[in-house]
């Protein structure tokens, strides 16, 4: 697995999750890449995918999900995956 910048990591996981998520580091830290062929199940909990992928490629770095509305918050981690990308507009 090799290494990205953050800036690199953000835009993948936009890309792959369709999910917009800040880290909460300088843009140029590197972090484990974010290399996962598909994007997560939409009945994948929050919670879940924070934990099992994108938090272990942070380097202890916290992040924080971006709304569609533009609130920079983690939404509860119950929250499926799936509900959270229809939300976004397209």
């Amino acid at each position: 697995m090799g290494q990205i910048t953050v800036r690199e990591f953000e835009q993948k996981v936009r890309e792959k999750e369709e999910v917009t998520l800040v880290v909460r580091a300088p843009s140029n830290t590197m972090v484990e890449d974010y290399d996962f062929d598909r994007k997560a199940s939409e009945g994948t909990s929050l919670s879940d995918w924070l934990e099992n992928r994108v938090k272990p490629r942070l380097g202890g770095h916290e992040c924080d999900i971006v709304s569609p509305d533009y609130v920079v918050s983690t939404p509860h981690g119950r929250t499926k995956i799936g509900t959270l990308r229809s939300k976004y507009e397209r």
